[in-house]
């Protein structure tokens, strides 16, 4: 076909030099593509490096210690995608011997492993023809056939499939799935697209009729909803502090934070000081400053968190565990570090 031909030609004239692309070992392919999942290469590429350095074996990711995993993932986000890395690793260690199945079939039933990840792997590491469609090949595809059936609705994510699928080089699936994935993230950019200079052009409907800013076509966003956290950080005059787990379910189960009261609305010092939730967790007598007086405002994807760093000074050290000197060692979501590169210079 003369789309994927040319795609392969472009991918093979330009193609980046990366480190998960001089392998076919399914467990790197694999640990780069969850990485690359919602991540730019440029932020992606230092963990891959740090991870398959310190785990350069699928054995040696399932023999480590969740806290230990969670804190070399720390500040790339989306930290399901670590707890999934870490369980598949443990299942492919001890269920399969630590030998990751070769099809699509067999890998989609990993957790954390969807189609298109599944898709990767299949055809990169065992040149299996099935297609991948990530965000990159939604827009080369809606923008080439001029297609507006939303990219995130059911109908779209079948028809998009579908046609992949029908354009997939089956002789070299794995080198046409790469090329059509870098097409869309370096030539046929969300935004300022090359297209006075690009190689499948002439046969571009979006093009043609001047339609690529209007592509692809998105169903609307659910309802950013707002929080509002009061961390509550304890300086003691020995220099500990309160630190605890998150439990249950949420996108930082696993991870470490200062006590946490949230509230319905911002609230000011007597409103915090008398609410029931603080009254339990502060029973003595402290010092009590706010660290930031506006809000700092931490965009999730459904959500945003306005969040204060409540600063108490105490006396008392009996019910306050953990040294301040220990903090650092402990996996924390990427607000709460970025809070203490600030807070941790200023303590000493």
């Amino acid at each position: 076909m003369i789309f994927s031909n040319i795609l392969i030609y472009w991918y093979l004239k330009i193609k980046r030099d990366l480190p998960w692309r001089k392998t076919k070992d399914p467990y790197l392919v694999w640990l780069s593509e969850i990485m690359l999942q919602q991540t730019r290469v440029s932020q992606g590429m230092s963990y891959y490096l740090a991870f398959s350095d310190v785990f350069p074996t699928v054995k040696d990711l399932a023999n480590a210690e969740e806290r230990k995993v969670l804190k070399m993932w720390q500040g790339l986000g989306y930290y399901s995608r670590a707890r999934n890395l870490h369980f598949t690793a443990k299942h492919v260690s001890e269920e399969l011997n630590g030998i990751f199945p070769s099809t699509y079939k067999e890998l989609i039933k990993l957790k954390g492993v969807g189609d298109y990840t599944a898709s990767a792997i299949a055809s990169i590491c065992f040149n299996e023809p099935t297609a991948v469609v990530d965000g990159n090949v939604y827009r080369v595809l809606a923008r080439y056939f001029q297609i507006y059936t939303p990219i995130n609705s059911t109908k779209g994510i079948k028809d998009f499939k579908s046609l992949a699928q029908s354009l997939l080089d089956n002789d070299l699936p794995g080198v046409y799935n790469q090329a059509i994935m870098d097409f869309g993230a370096l030539q046929c950019k969300p935004q300022n697209p090359d297209c006075q200079n690009c190689p499948i052009n002439s046969g571009c409907l979006a093009f043609e009729k001047k339609l690529v800013k209007e592509l692809p076509v998105k169903e609307k966003k659910l309802k950013i909803k707002k929080r509002y956290f009061n961390y509550i950080v304890f300086v003691s005059k020995d220099k500990k502090t309160i630190f605890e787990q998150r439990l249950g379910k949420g996108i930082w189960q696993g991870l470490y934070q200062f006590p946490l009261i949230e509230t319905d609305s911002e609230v000011h010092l007597d409103e915090l000081t008398s609410s029931k939730d603080f009254q339990i967790l502060v029973p003595f007598n402290a010092t009590i400053r706010l660290s930031n007086e506006i809000s700092i405002v931490h965009k999730l994807s459904h959500q945003h968190l306005f969040t204060k760093f409540w600063i108490i000074n105490t006396q008392n050290s009996s019910s306050i565990p953990i040294s301040w000197d220990k903090i650092e060692s402990f996996p924390v979501p990427v607000l709460i570090a970025n809070f203490l590169k600030e807070f941790l210079p200023k303590l000493n």
